[in-house]
């Protein structure tokens, strides 16, 4: 079963460039994974300290598969330090 995410991203202040480097460092990686059906990071016009993560992959083995990555494990480790507030949903494709 697909499982799509949006992740929302709100960067500390000063820290958009940071941010926007790290998440855009995600998706070439992302993209080539098995199973990933969708990936891409945006970056509000009105409001550049907010970015936004949508994700769709094949199912939960392939989801898993992304969460034990490399290029994941990096981001993990190092978003918090630029990210003054971040939360997630699942969306269902009507």
């Amino acid at each position: 079963m697909r499982i799509t995410k949006s992740v929302t991203f709100i960067a500390k202040d000063g820290a958009e460039s940071k941010m926007k480097e790290l998440l855009s460092a995600m998706v070439v990686p992302s993209k080539a994974e098995e199973g990933c059906i969708f990936y891409e990071i945006f970056q509000y016009e009105n409001d550049r300290k907010r970015f936004m993560a949508i994700e769709t992959w094949r199912d939960e083995k392939a989801l898993d598969g992304h969460k034990a990555s490399a290029h994941y494990k990096t981001y993990k480790s190092s978003y918090e330090v630029y990210c003054e507030d971040k939360y997630s949903d699942e969306l269902e494709i009507l």
